[in-house]
């Protein structure tokens, strides 16, 4: 999950801050001719140009752009480009040095609860001088666990032997190919990356995990080459993914995975809801 503001909430801090008198907004709509997308039907690009000005200050251009057949479309494109328009003045910046958060959800894909805005990101905290940290002192953007990469070990518990499990894991990728491992990483770990894992027992956990799932790719390969040619599917292009590898990433980890904590306040797997403008 990521921090969110609406677009409402910018217009009554400009409307408290300059009166309405005080600023104007013009938009631009266009869309472009219809793309043909490889998983999805043809769709245009719906484009929206927002300029905002503040009297006496200037006028800033933000853009926004969404698929002509989702839903609400043009309102989207809209908030969109209206709040990076607005982020060119400051209003709504700290939103993106704000690091999302996996968040567990309920069956009808609510989230059980709301993650809190960093101290900094409060009012009082940010009165009381505090700051994000750099972004360029930031050796990994965390958008699920918010912990460091690799230089951070050392201060996050991990010692050398969870470093040697993390190049393991790594070297994992090439082995049973990209989807699998992401897969894995995210239903082991509820990570991206294994540089984003500090326990060392879900280290363990992950490694295990992708040695199994390699046994097991070795196993259907040799059984998908004992198949006549002809009703094997000639797997297209080099990279891509074998249909041994395509069965594998459907298969889930035992239930004892998911009691393992990861980090901070980690949560659930389902994919973090990014609504940042």
């Amino acid at each position: 999950m990521m921090p969110y503001a609406d677009p409402r909430a910018y217009s009554d801090r400009l409307n408290n801050l300059l009166t309405p008198a005080g600023w104007t907004r013009r938009y631009t709509v266009q869309a472009s001719a219809p793309v043909q997308r490889s998983k999805r039907g043809p769709a245009a690009k719906i484009l929206v140009t927002c300029e905002v000005t503040i009297a006496c200050i200037g006028t800033n251009s933000g853009t926004g752009e969404e698929w002509s057949d989702k839903e609400n479309a043009l309102t989207a494109a809209e908030a969109q480009a209206f709040k990076r328009a607005l982020s060119c003045f400051g209003l709504g910046r700290y939103l993106y040095d704000t690091d999302g958060e996996w968040i567990e959800l309920d069956q009808l894909g609510i989230p059980k609860k709301i993650p809190k805005l960093p101290r900094w990101a409060t009012p009082k905290g940010w009165l009381a001088g505090l700051r994000p940290k750099p972004r360029r002192n930031r050796h990994a953007l965390v958008r699920a666990n918010g912990h460091g990469g690799n230089r951070d070990f050392a201060g996050q518990g991990v010692n050398g032997h969870g470093q040697s499990l993390v190049a393991a894991i790594e070297a994992m990728e090439n082995k049973i190919g990209h989807r699998l491992y992401r897969g894995l990483l995210k239903r082991v770990a509820r990570a991206w990356s294994p540089q984003q894992i500090r326990e060392t027992t879900v280290l363990e956990q992950v490694l295990a995990q992708m040695q199994g799932a390699e046994r097991g790719v070795a196993r259907l390969e040799t059984a998908r080459a004992r198949l006549a040619p002809q009703v094997v599917d000639k797997t297209e292009g080099p990279g891509a993914s074998t249909p041994a590898q395509d069965s594998l990433s459907q298969i889930k980890p035992g239930r004892r995975m998911y009691g393992e904590r990861v980090g901070r306040d980690d949560s659930e797997t389902p994919s973090p809801v990014e609504a940042r403008g």
